[in-house]
């Protein structure tokens, strides 16, 4: 490889693994958001309520949490390889339903399965991550992994705008659904020669032999509960500050695309360009605020991530046309800012030998509890989308605060121990 090649892979933090995952990535996503974002909309043309739209909501955060613990207990167990192909094959599993049986039970259903891929996979991305490369290195990882994730977040909606403004709801995502299993299934045999396991635990190796001898003296049933005592005090109160600013997310998740659709009077494809509008700003973003945080630390970058939560559900208070909406989808881009370094938070923080069980310990206490947001966002979209967007940025104010407190006046140690950086 000629020298600036490599130079440009170490500023990336690419390494063979961490660039194979990136392509999965795009495949399994790709497929996923081309028809996905536009469920809500889609639950309303077959007949379902505003409470089944709650409920479908709700079901994708409570699933994001239930699955996330068992998806890093696979990680551990199976290996890395093998976990992310049965979640790939969960998924599409998942995706035949909902193409075969057209009704809004079929997506309440289905959800148990499609959502495999994104919420039991996550332990395992990270655990890729930590594995891969070394400390300094990870939150430039998880900046290019969310930056390449984008990608089909970005052009998935905009194929399938397309399909469902050209074919009309039913025949449109039936045809979006058919790309997505296409996409599903080269995935699966793209992911059987995804992962060299010996030069994983190799590169694992020559990053901290010590750590990875206390890996393997570590006995794989140990309990959930063991895990979370774990956690380190800065680990609990990020969880605090993550569960509030979630709820500022999750509240009026689900009915941003009917504000826009109803409301602002678009069509799917132009609800597309407002989500390719998003992406791009987060995709600028990600890898000169990786670099830097890196560079100089994490917490300053995730307060202001934080901060942009607390303005979206605000600025679509007065988003009731297309440029608006679009500069409000800009302000919700710009939440993405601090998303890696608040990962690399979770990362730095994790006892090594208990990674992906950790990631998924933590993401399924909080997103258990941010579950209710759904239903919370259902009723207050019920009394007005207005009281929807105030309530939600009122969580995100108590979670900024929050992190603003505890983290934003603390000089953060890079390459400490978990136990240091709790002394510091």
């Amino acid at each position: 490889m000629p020298a600036k090649l490599k130079q440009l892979a170490e500023f990336l933090a690419l390494r063979r693994n961490t660039s194979l995952l990136l392509v999965a990535l795009v495949l399994a996503g790709t497929g996923e958001k081309l028809w996905l974002g536009f469920a809500p909309k889609y639950i309303e043309t077959l007949g379902g309520g505003v409470l089944v739209i709650g409920i479908f909501d709700a079901l994708q955060t409570w699933l994001g949490a239930v699955y996330a613990y068992p998806g890093g207990w696979l990680t551990d167990h199976w290996g890395q390889r093998r976990s992310l192909l049965l979640f790939n094959l969960i998924s599409l599993a998942g995706y035949l339903l909902v193409l075969f049986w057209q009704h809004w039970i079929a997506l309440l259903l289905g959800s148990f399965l499609f959502l495999a891929w994104s919420a039991l996979s996550l332990p395992t991305t990270f655990s890729v991550v930590a594995t891969s490369l070394k400390s300094h290195q990870h939150t430039m990882g998880i900046g290019v992994q969310s930056l390449v994730r984008r990608v089909p977040m970005m052009v998935g909606p905009l194929v399938g705008g397309w399909l469902v403004t050209r074919f009309g709801w039913s025949d449109g995502v039936r045809y979006a659904l058919l790309l997505c299993i296409a996409l599903s299934a080269v995935t699966v045999g793209f992911q059987w020669f995804m992962f060299d396991v010996a030069a994983s635990r190799q590169s694992a190796a020559v990053l901290d032999g010590n750590e990875q001898r206390r890996s393997a003296e570590t006995p794989l049933r140990i309990s959930f509960f063991t895990v979370v005592r774990a956690f380190t005090p800065a680990l609990r109160e990020l969880l605090v500050s993550d569960i509030l600013i979630r709820f500022c997310e999750r509240i009026p998740y689900a009915f941003v695309i009917l504000w826009a659709m109803n409301h602002g009077g678009l069509n799917a494809q132009q609800f597309g360009w407002l989500v390719a509008f998003e992406m791009v700003t987060a995709m600028i973003c990600y890898i000169p605020v990786a670099h830097l945080a890196d560079k100089y630390g994490r917490r300053p970058f995730v307060l202001v991530t934080f901060v942009f939560f607390t303005l979206f559900p605000v600025t679509l208070i007065w988003a009731d046309n297309f440029a608006w909406l679009a500069l409000a989808f800009v302000v919700r881009g710009l939440k993405e800012f601090g998303e890696p370094a608040r990962k690399a938070l979770i990362i730095g923080e994790a006892t090594p030998e208990l990674r992906a069980r950790t990631y998924g310990a933590y993401y399924l206490i909080r997103d258990c509890v941010v579950t209710s947001g759904s239903f919370l966002g259902a009723w207050l979209w019920s009394i007005s989308p207005q009281a929807n967007f105030v309530g939600a940025s009122v969580c995100g104010a108590l979670g900024t605060i929050w992190f603003g407190w505890k983290y934003g006046l603390k000089a953060e140690t890079r390459g400490a121990s978990p136990q240091q950086r709790v002394e510091t």
